[in-house]
């Protein structure tokens, strides 16, 4: 593990700094609309998908698993470089447990290179979709700033660069490649689906039933036409999964409603990032974003 992973020297050249690419581009709350997307892509690989199913509180507890990635995400980008690479050294401990066997029989560990690597493409896909469709688009030379410093920001997790493009300009033939030959159908799929659609109350002091009930709805849809909306058709159709005619409306009238309230996104909603970290600075410290691995649950294809 450890001569894959970088050297706690390396950690201040690697971990984004206050206004440099990555920090930026991650901050305007509106890209959270994207979680969903980038979830169901991760899920959507075998390896992935397995070990989420196996292993993850997934429906049990969706809230929980949000702040957990909402601080891996965070704490890495705007915790300083101590906190990153602490960050990625606990996430890959975690992840070298989780392994097991597919439902097509097929051994699976969360270590595989290009699983590893997809999630953390997965990513950088939702923040660039994010912007074009709920903020402002990035341009070409944004782009490129940003993916060069992600690829930085992967090596405190182990991810190699030979695993992933070297420029953003050949991401989109690999994001391609993978959607195209490697994403199925997973049981991980229904379960993050499930989630969005059918939110549990989140566990916040004071949050009367009556309120919840009428939050949930809204919240679900908002949640379902994004995460779905984003996808690429061609894997919507793979894992039959469509919007309605309103639904599209839908995600059409919320996109073109986020691009909108750019005027009134302003201090912490445009620094999200920084505001969350300094929120959760006990639970990062204390290392809550990687905090052990559940025991595995038997797989269960359809």
């Amino acid at each position: 593990m450890a001569s894959i992973l970088p050297s706690p020297d390396e950690y201040a050249a690697l971990a984004p700094r206050p206004g440099s690419p990555v920090a930026v581009a991650f901050n305007d709350i509106r890209t959270l609309s994207t979680a969903g997307y980038a979830t169901l892509l991760q899920v959507a690989h075998p390896t992935v998908g397995a070990g989420v199913h196996q292993y993850s509180s997934f429906v049990k507890d969706p809230w929980g698993r949000l702040l957990r990635t909402l601080d891996y995400v965070h704490g890495t980008v705007y915790g300083g470089p101590e906190l990153a690479g602490g960050i990625g050294r606990r996430v890959r401990e975690m992840h070298r447990t989780i392994k097991g066997v597919r439902g097509d029989g097929k051994p699976y560990s969360a270590m595989e290179p290009d699983a590893f690597a997809w999630v953390h493409a997965t990513l950088a896909s939702s923040i660039v979709e994010g912007h074009r469709l709920f903020t402002r688009p990035m341009s070409a030379a944004q782009k490129e700033a940003f993916w060069t410093q992600w690829l930085d920001v992967g090596r405190l997790i182990g991810v190699r660069a030979r695993d992933l493009p070297a420029t953003w300009r050949d991401f989109q033939p690999y994001f391609d490649r993978v959607v195209s030959d490697e994403l199925v159908w997973t049981p991980a799929v229904p379960e993050l689906l499930q989630t969005l659609e059918r939110p549990v109350p989140p566990a916040i002091p004071g949050l009367h039933p009556t309120l919840w009930r009428v939050l949930r709805k809204p919240m679900a849809v908002q949640m379902r036409v994004s995460t779905v909306g984003m996808l690429p058709p061609a894997l919507r159709d793979r894992l039959d999964l469509h919007l309605s005619r309103n639904e599209e409306v839908a995600f059409r009238t919320l996109a073109r409603a986020s691009r909108a309230a750019g005027p009134i996104i302003r201090g912490p909603l445009r620094e999200f990032g920084p505001v969350y970290v300094k929120y959760r600075r006990a639970a990062l410290a204390r290392g809550d974003v990687a905090a052990g691995t559940p025991a595995p649950k038997a797989f269960v294809a359809a």
